[in-house]
């Protein structure tokens, strides 16, 4: 009867310390691990209403969101590189790319398209997909896509004799000669900001000619395509049909827009909420959107937007892809622009009411099809920068189309040197970055 007590007492001993670690091991389970997830922006406030259906799909999985403002973004992915604090997953602009490809920063993700369901690299636009390919290897997902078109004045463009907006250069000149005209000098054509790129390098990348050469090793700006692009964007200006200001000298383009101050806006997508936000009811109907003009028929633009990678340090890849997928879904996309306004980077979720039934998105849906990425080399936005500054002089009559363009190769050969001692030498240009 003792013994059998022993065993019976064992068996019991037993049989609690199998239920204690079973319960230890659901509780790891149930608990999982953390993914970190760096956002730029306001785009951090909205995904947080997204994650809650993913960790729900993912129990094991809770994704800590961290928001980074756009004015630092650059720096602190740079700071958390040289300080090994990347996260698993982060959201990127696709300027960006090839600097933290260069630096060895980003997983490829060739091989996880390869197997995916979800992800299909034909549903997204073109040049917005191009943009993440750096010498062949993928290395981010488009999130949502940015471009630049245009804005205009419905009835002030009527006012001044057309029914239509400008479809090449040389309409946009003749509409724009004929506003200045008819209000006797009252009205300008369009605004340019001076101190931003935007508007130039968009005119720039109609031509279909590379911005840099031999590789990204030289600047290209002499080229008698960019000098026919550098004349007629400062001949805008010489002419009087655009004010030289910058963005400072317009604090409210908004309102001055409203008020009819310049019949043509260059600008991005989300103006489109700004618009509908800021100018009266009475208002609404007066403004719309259109396709960029090009030299000779509806242009190209500039491909922007961000991304989502996965840092190559990160432990748990195999989690930060799920969270791509999802986030790529087209549903989840449509979910994301009706809670920001950014636009889809996938066809197929244009296919939704809230995007195929907007007036003033269908300009934006064609020239998503007619874009065209920046040169990917981690020093673009140094180059692109000195670009606009250098155009700023020249707009303000300080230098000719010859010197301006010279200046830009001059400046731009100068940011590119130590690329072009690296690749010469032949060491692997990645790892002279990081260095």
């Amino acid at each position: 009867m003792k013994h059998g007590s022993v065993r019976c007492c064992l068996n019991m001993a037993i049989v609690a310390l199998a239920t204690v670690l079973l319960a230890g091991c659901a509780s790891s389970a149930q608990q999982g691990f953390t993914l970190e997830f760096w956002t730029i922006g306001r785009e951090g406030e909205a995904v947080t209403q997204l994650l809650p259906e993913f960790e729900q799909a993912n129990p094991d999985i809770h994704v800590r969101v961290q928001q980074i403002p756009l004015t630092a973004a650059h720096e602190k992915l740079l700071t958390a590189y040289a300080g090994g604090s990347l996260p698993d997953v982060t959201q990127i602009g696709n300027t960006w790319i090839a600097e933290f490809a260069a630096l060895d920063a980003l997983a490829p993700l060739q091989p996880r398209i390869a197997k995916s369901k979800l992800v299909r690299a034909n549903d997204y636009f073109t040049s917005a997909w191009a943009t993440n390919v750096i010498d062949g290897t993928l290395y981010g997902i488009p999130w949502y896509v940015d471009t630049r078109l245009l804005f205009y004045r419905v009835d002030l463009l009527r006012e001044a004799g057309f029914e239509a907006p400008p479809r090449n250069w040389a309409e946009w000149q003749a509409q724009m000669d004929a506003i200045r005209t008819k209000s006797h000098g009252t009205r300008w054509g369009a605004l340019l900001p001076t101190n931003e790129y935007d508007q130039l390098l968009a005119l720039a990348l109609q031509q279909h000619m590379p911005l840099l050469r031999d590789g990204g090793r030289y600047g290209n700006f002499r080229s008698a395509a960019f000098e026919r692009v550098l004349a007629f964007y400062m001949g805008l200006f010489k002419r009087g049909d655009v004010p030289p200001w910058t963005n400072v000298q317009v604090s409210n383009p908004w309102q001055a827009f409203g008020r009819g101050e310049f019949v043509f806006y260059l600008s991005g997508p989300w103006n489109i909420g700004e618009f509908r936000k800021r100018l009266p009811e009475s208002r609404q109907s007066e403004w719309s959107t259109a396709q960029l003009p090009g030299p000779d028929g509806p242009g190209d633009s500039v491909a922007y937007g961000s991304s989502l990678v996965i840092l190559r340090r990160s432990e748990h890849q195999d989690a930060a892809w799920k969270l791509i997928e999802y986030l790529s879904r087209p549903d989840v996309q449509t979910r994301f622009y009706e809670l920001l306004g950014d636009l889809p980077a996938r066809r197929s979720a244009w296919d939704s009411p809230a995007l195929k039934n907007d007036p003033r998105l269908r300009a934006f849906r064609a020239q998503l099809e007619h874009m065209r990425p920046v040169p990917q080399v981690p020093e673009w936005e140094q180059i692109v920068n000195m670009m606009q500054q250098v155009a700023a002089r020249a707009v303000a009559g300080q230098l000719t189309v010859d010197q301006a363009a010279a200046q830009m190769d001059a400046q731009a050969d100068e940011i590119l040197a130590k690329r072009r001692w690296v690749l010469s030498h032949g060491y692997e240009y990645a790892r002279a970055r990081a260095r």
